[in-house]
């Protein structure tokens, strides 16, 4: 942390004219493909829990609530309401490490198409970063291509110890007592995403079924996840899902994340019961991304950390 007399903002000048102009490039892009910008409420008392994504909670008196770590919730209440397509810019919070490319509140760009398909909003997401980026949007390939073409195994039939024999290979210092589904997710953090090619867009697809969260489930063989992550340079700006509609399924998916918060000795989370009940009245056939705007705006100015681009970073409140 920066001493208390360091009062100075990370940016200034044109860095934040730069943000604005982004800000308004977003915006009208929207306007031009009839997205509706909605505004949902950053403090709610549940949310939509998912892996390795630790809420910031507060209180409103005596009741325990939580800042949004994502606006789906009420947005998909939204579109189960017939709001049509509709977009939310804004600020969203998440009690994660501190580095240079995460910050407790960070600016998300999320958005829904109703009855696009995945690969519909994949070009609209890769299109859209490339145009603003100057560069091309180039390749697209599965999660298993990923992991193949750097060396390591298919990520889809691999054992916990074929998995635990590449991170070793590849000298991976792993932390302690990982289920499989996290030694992925550390695998690819760590060892796929630096090597994804660079100077263009690419699109990855096809994650493994349990890292569905709440997209649908192709059953394959083998079954995957109807999600894409989108990278720039090996830093992913992007995560969409053909989004799953079965209030039941939801239901249990996130019953199981909460599972497993136990099993970690973690705290189980308030589960958002009026979004689990949109879903049963009906959401519409609908593809979502979320896009973190301050890592999109660091690539666009070339610079290396959010703090570059954020004038008042988490070290600097």
């Amino acid at each position: 942390m920066e001493s208390v007399t360091q009062w100075r903002p990370g940016c200034g000048g044109e860095r934040l004219r730069q943000r604005a102009r982004l800000l308004a490039q977003l915006r009208a892009h929207f306007a031009r493909t009839a997205a509706l910008e909605v505004d949902p409420p950053a403090l709610q008392r549940a949310i939509a829990p998912e892996h390795h994504i630790e809420p910031i909670r507060c209180y409103d008196g005596q009741q325990l609530c939580y800042l949004h770590t994502s606006p789906e919730s009420c947005m998909k209440r939204l579109l189960a309401a017939g709001s049509g397509d509709i977009y939310f810019l804004g600020k969203v919070y998440r009690s994660e490490e501190q580095g240079e490319h995460h910050n407790h509140e960070f600016t998300l760009l999320e958005w829904y198409r109703v009855g696009w398909s995945l690969a519909q909003l994949q070009d609209e997401t890769a299109g859209l970063i490339g145009d603003l980026l100057g560069i091309k949007a180039g390749c697209a390939m599965s999660y298993a291509q990923a992991f193949m073409q750097v060396g390591g195994p298919d990520p889809h039939t691999a054992t916990m110890a074929e998995l635990l024999a590449w991170a070793e290979q590849r000298a991976v210092s792993l932390p302690a007592e990982l289920e499989r589904g996290a030694l992925l997710d550390y695998l690819q953090a760590v060892v796929v995403e630096p090597q994804l090619p660079h100077e263009q867009v690419v699109v990855v697809n096809g994650f493994p079924a349990e890292r569905a969260a709440m997209a649908q489930i192709d059953p394959g063989p083998p079954p995957v996840a109807q999600r894409f992550e989108v990278y720039v340079n090996g830093v992913e700006l992007a995560n969409g899902y053909l989004e799953l509609t079965d209030g039941a399924e939801q239901r249990h998916r996130l019953e199981q994340v909460n599972a497993q918060r136990l099993v970690q000795g973690l705290s189980p989370i308030a589960v958002d019961q009026r979004f689990l009940a949109a879903l049963q009245a009906g959401l519409p056939a609908v593809s979502g991304v979320a896009l973190g705007v301050d890592r999109l705006l660091m690539l666009q100015c070339g610079a290396t950390s959010l703090d570059e681009v954020m004038p008042f970073s988490q070290q600097r409140v």
